[in-house]
């Protein structure tokens, strides 16, 4: 098995101190610790979180060098030119991992930790076919979404909704406020605890496991 000893304390003690001086002067003399506290063991997370989506059969892609996100933020079109995330961050794939395709996330902040996944802001074709499942085949999008194992880890779908229905779709469907949805995301806070513990990446493969019905609805129906 891939080691991995947990996040340290520091770790989030370095994000609360980054959001406090988020500026590359502070950052640059400090980046090695980032690396220490932040980079490396995300990186070997990941490692130990493929090795158990692999022993347990879950179709979700973890590695290194593309599950990571960048600590650096994108501040080309941003009023905020803070150059740096207060989190960390990483994004589990489905399959191929089509872009804005369903998969799992994993969220490291002060303050707010959790795992979750679903479909992030998916494509207008793609949640167009999520739409037309809802209506057409209301009986196995109902049954993927009341999954024993997925009510009890995640209770239930949601994200960002429209006012409305959606142009197309019957407005006094029973499952409208599944038509609205432009998100289709679930996820549950992580006691600091948890965050911290060397099982981390059980307790996240156990999360993505009990996401699997949901998941596998979302792949087929939106692909």
């Amino acid at each position: 098995m891939n080691a991995f000893s947990g996040f340290e304390p520091d770790a989030v003690q370095f994000l609360a101190d980054l959001a406090a001086n988020n500026s590359r002067d502070w950052f640059q003399p400090r980046k090695h610790e980032y690396e220490r506290l932040l980079k490396r063991p995300l990186e070997q997370m990941c490692d130990a979180l493929a090795e158990r989506f692999a022993a347990r059969g879950i179709p979700l892609r973890s590695d290194r060098a593309h599950s990571p996100m960048r600590i650096y933020r994108d501040i080309r079109f941003s009023r905020d030119k803070s150059p740096y995330k207060t989190n960390i961050a990483a994004s589990f794939p489905w399959g191929i991992g089509e872009e804005h395709g369903p998969g799992g996330y994993f969220h490291f902040q002060p303050g707010e930790m959790y795992v979750g996944g679903g479909m992030w802001h998916p494509e207008s074709s793609r949640l167009a076919r999520w739409r037309a499942a809802v209506v057409n085949e209301t009986d196995r999008v109902r049954g993927a979404l009341n999954d024993p194992g997925f009510v009890t880890e995640f209770g239930i779908v949601d994200g960002e909704r429209l006012k409305r229905v959606p142009p197309g779709f019957p407005p006094d469907h029973a499952e409208a406020e599944l038509l609205k949805l432009k998100d289709i995301t679930f996820g549950r806070e992580l006691t600091q605890p948890e965050a911290l513990s060397p099982d981390l990446p059980d307790i996240l493969c156990s999360a993505f496991a009990a996401a699997m019905p949901v998941m596998t609805l979302l792949a087929a129906v939106s692909s």
